[in-house]
């Protein structure tokens, strides 16, 4: 049984230019039969534009695992650590993030 564990682990590389990660607050995802293309988006306060940070394309398949695996690690967040509140309505994008706009 040892034996057949070990044939099945991945051994999975984070090269160190990718393990700080980016920062998105802002995800949007489209499709076409063969592929879903989630664009992560860094959106700030008082900017006209936003730069996309990192695009992720898969099969449909994978997708559905994503969605999966998110789904089962934010009832696990939610069982320890209370429910996570939502925004709703134009809000919802952080164009101004709520606070005060500056002024020059």
């Amino acid at each position: 049984m040892a034996n057949e564990e070990k044939k099945n682990k991945l051994n999975i590389e984070l090269p160190e230019d990718m393990s700080a990660g980016v920062y998105s607050n802002l995800a949007v995802i489209t499709h076409s039969p063969t592929e879903f293309v989630a664009d992560f988006i860094q959106i700030m306060p008082g900017m006209p534009k936003a730069k996309v940070r990192s695009r992720v394309i898969m099969t449909p398949q994978h997708a559905k695992r994503l969605l999966k695996a998110l789904a089962g690690n934010i009832q696990r967040f939610e069982d320890n650590h209370g429910e996570i509140s939502e925004i709703s309505g134009p809000e919802s994008i952080p164009l101004a993030f709520g606070g005060p706009q500056g002024e020059a």
